[in-house]
């Protein structure tokens, strides 16, 4: 596990975190400083003006968050100013318990756009897609609207109700989703056994806690399934999360070598983050799950074991989101969000703007009706049809994982990409026990 004492919390979400001391950002620039005073007064006048003619009376702290908005909106997608509210729920966020829809969103070419709904929120049980284009929260154009605003909207007491006007690819007219907004408590770690020696985890967010529930897992599927053949993680739609979890979880899977490794102007914001060795080897095969709505933190685990060829990645092309957003306390309790950085893959690759090309491309098909019926095609009428047929002597040896093998049977069903992973990892083996004569 990654043992070193984190001296700041770094989070590559679209609402990334990052808290470090102030003077790590005052560099000196290239900037003449006589360029900046001349500027600096010019906005003073402004503000001068705006006070003594405005038509009415206007707060000067909202003036000064809105000038400081409009600064940074200058800058990339991720940056922003938080007021002391956005803040703490910044903060309750990474903890993963909040209210709202559950839904992350980012930046697209100045369009609010759908990274990846959470499991079993609002937004996931209404059928928001990652890709959607949010273009209305309740009536209100998000043509101009920052990120902190629209998560601001978004977010509410369990209870409310809130109308998204959504573009979705394919579809002629806009959408609307009418969802309530419910206590968003993120259950980040999710696993069930497929068939006996194949087993699964689903990470939907890297928050405090989940590399530690990933080791539970594990450590429970691994005495189940005893030995474990091979392991599917599936990072689809998983938005990302805290740094650390992303960097101990990949380090699961890794006993040496280096996880990934952030670059800025500034020496402060060059950071490496090496796998140490474990004390229980996890050294079966993997095939990691991904597609466009994984971002971030999933990237950074993807690309570390796909750099280390530890694991073949299936799926479709990631999100594309590599920037590092270090979060500035200010001295009313508001805060900043300022892009600083850069991550890289182990191999020296960002994927900015790219994301993590597949191993194997596996793009994700909607299920037949027969699929939805969990009806197999291929079946032909056997000996279990036939009437009178004699009933196998042996009975179950447990009802329970009988069960639970059916509820897994069902899920395949309903997914190409998650099949295509559990054939790949049972060729692997069958292949390794062939043996040429």
């Amino acid at each position: 596990m990654f043992k070193k004492n984190l001296k700041i919390l770094v989070l590559v979400t679209g609402f990334a975190l990052m808290l470090a001391a102030w003077s790590t950002l005052t560099a000196k620039t290239n900037t003449d400083d006589s360029d900046v005073y001349q500027y600096l007064r010019l906005f003073s006048n402004v503000l001068n003006i705006v006070q003594d003619n405005y038509v009415e009376t206007v707060d000067p702290q909202k003036l000064m968050h809105g000038a400081i908005n409009g600064m940074l909106r200058e800058l990339d997608p991720h940056s922003s100013f938080m007021s002391p509210e956005e803040y703490k729920e910044l903060q309750v966020e990474t903890r993963g318990r909040f209210g709202g829809l559950g839904i992350e969103i980012s930046m697209r070419e100045g369009v609010l756009t759908v990274v990846a709904p959470l499991d079993g929120t609002p937004a996931d049980r209404a059928g928001i897609l990652a890709g959607d284009q949010i273009i209305k929260i309740d009536d209100q154009p998000t043509l101009d609207m920052t990120l902190t605003e629209a998560v601001q909207k978004m977010r509410g007491p369990k209870g409310t109700e809130v109308t998204l006007t959504i573009i979705r690819k394919g579809e002629p007219k806009p959408l609307e989703f009418d969802l309530v907004r419910d206590t968003i408590s993120v259950q980040s770690v999710r696993f069930r056994t497929l068939e006996p020696g194949y087993a699964y985890v689903r990470i939907s967010t890297f928050q405090s806690g989940t590399a530690n529930d990933l080791q539970k897992a594990l450590n429970e599927l691994e005495t189940v399934n005893d030995p474990l053949h091979g392991l599917i993680l599936d990072l689809r739609s998983d938005p990302g999360g805290l740094l650390d979890q992303a960097v101990e979880v990949a380090d699961e899977f890794l006993n040496q070598g280096l996880i990934v490794y952030t670059g800025g102007r500034l020496e402060s914001q060059k950071m490496r983050f090496e796998a140490t060795k474990n004390t229980k080897p996890r050294d079966y095969p993997i095939v990691v799950l991904v597609n466009s709505g994984s971002a971030s933190a999933s990237e950074i685990v993807a690309g570390a074991l796909q750099d280390h060829n530890r694991a073949i990645i299936m799926g479709e092309p990631t999100f594309g989101k590599g920037s590092v957003q270090t979060v500035i306390p200010l001295a009313d309790g508001s805060a900043l969000r300022l892009t600083t950085s850069l991550y890289y893959t182990p191999s020296g690759r960002s994927i900015q703007a790219k994301g993590i090309e597949p191993d194997i491309l596996v793009a994700f098909e909607i299920p037949s009706q027969e699929e939805e019926d969990f009806v197999d095609p291929l079946r032909r009428l056997r000996e279990i049809d036939l009437p009178r047929h004699m009933e196998n002597a042996r009975p179950s040896e447990d009802p329970k994982m009988d069960a639970a093998m059916e509820e897994a049977r069902k899920i395949l069903a309903q997914d190409n990409q998650l099949r295509r992973a559990l054939d790949l990892l049972k060729g692997y083996r069958i292949m390794d026990n062939v043996r040429v004569r």
